[in-house]
């Protein structure tokens, strides 16, 4: 071999080192996770999403990242840590609540965002259809406003004596008072008095609690809200401190001690959503994949709880009952 065949050899040879180490140091996909509550109350529905990804092929730690973000009930905080994650250049955004989703889809429009919403997400904007939902945001979208009459049903059925019955809102929540329509309608069908009580921070919800007497309320029904949810211990000893039967929007709430739930299965949700980022991680577009809305609701009573507040639940509810927890 002569010098110039050499030279040529060596040439060739480094050429195609920068781009086999890069190859080789390939970073995993990144997963940045927008959380709406803290980690510890989420744990249920973080690992339904864990097991919908690892359907498609994706296990947090060995071959995709996920960078949690926890916002802990607070909407504030949600422009930031969606800023954060973007500015990381994570590969998929998971917002964990509809404030979230609207934070992640005013911090980016080119990485894809699937979202857990409890609101319309085309009224809100978030999507152009459900079928089709064109620009960088999919996902999961909960029948809130829908299942709030259902609520109130099922409450006065278990009190029928109830004249008035309090609803716990957030007023910092993204239409609250548009969604808080149907459940004034469906009170005033009922002859049933609905009244407002607000609290848009932990601080506020003990207050809140401490008017039900004034309000002379039999019964209360708890707004779906990442606050709430943030505070599920919080709210369930209030209720149990004065004695007020409710209905919550999460099957925790009623593990934990509360009367009762009805809601959407929230583990079903977001194991559909970890399938939706798994399918974005191996090519799928966001606009592609229609929003998806749960077709399973959970009815969920505590007898213990009724017993404590020298309620008895009617046979027609225990009938409906998914679950019933002695």
């Amino acid at each position: 071999m002569n010098r110039r065949e050499l030279i040529a050899l060596l040439a060739n040879a480094t050429a195609g080192w920068p781009l086999t180490a890069s190859a080789q140091q390939k970073a995993m996909p990144v997963i940045g996770y927008l959380g709406s509550t803290l980690a510890e109350p989420a744990a249920p529905v973080v690992t339904a999403f864990r097991q919908g990804l690892s359907e498609t092929g994706y296990v947090e730690a060995q071959n995709v990242t996920i960078e949690y973000r926890w916002a802990e009930g607070h909407y504030d905080r949600f422009p930031a840590l969606a800023a954060d994650l973007v500015s990381r250049k994570v590969d998929v955004i998971m917002a964990g609540n509809f404030p979230a989703a609207l934070a992640a889809k005013s911090a980016t429009s080119t990485i894809p965002v699937v979202f857990v919403s409890s609101d319309d997400p085309v009224a809100a904007g978030l999507v152009a259809s459900l079928a089709r939902p064109a620009g960088n945001l999919t996902g999961v979208s909960f029948l809130t406003v829908e299942l709030m009459p259902k609520r109130l049903e099922l409450l006065s059925e278990l009190v029928p004596q109830a004249g008035v019955i309090a609803l716990l809102v957030n007023p910092n929540s993204a239409n609250a008072e548009r969604n808080t329509r149907g459940v004034q309608e469906a009170a005033r069908t009922k002859g049933i008095q609905l009244a407002i009580i607000k609290a848009r921070a932990e601080s506020e919800i003990d207050a809140a609690f401490a008017t039900l007497a004034q309000l002379q309320a039999a019964a209360l029904i708890v707004w779906p809200d990442p606050l709430f949810g943030a505070r599920l211990e919080q709210l369930v000893a209030l209720a149990a401190r004065h004695a007020v039967p409710a209905i919550y929007f999460r099957r925790e709430f009623a593990e934990r001690g509360g009367l009762m739930s009805y809601a959407s299965s929230l583990t079903v949700a977001y194991h559909l959503v970890g399938t939706y980022v798994g399918k974005i991680l191996a090519g799928a577009e966001a606009a592609d994949l229609p929003v998806q809305q749960p077709t399973i609701f959970e009815l969920v009573v505590n007898l213990k709880t009724a017993k404590e507040l020298g309620l008895t639940i009617p046979p027609a509810i225990l009938a409906r009952a998914n679950e019933v927890i002695e």
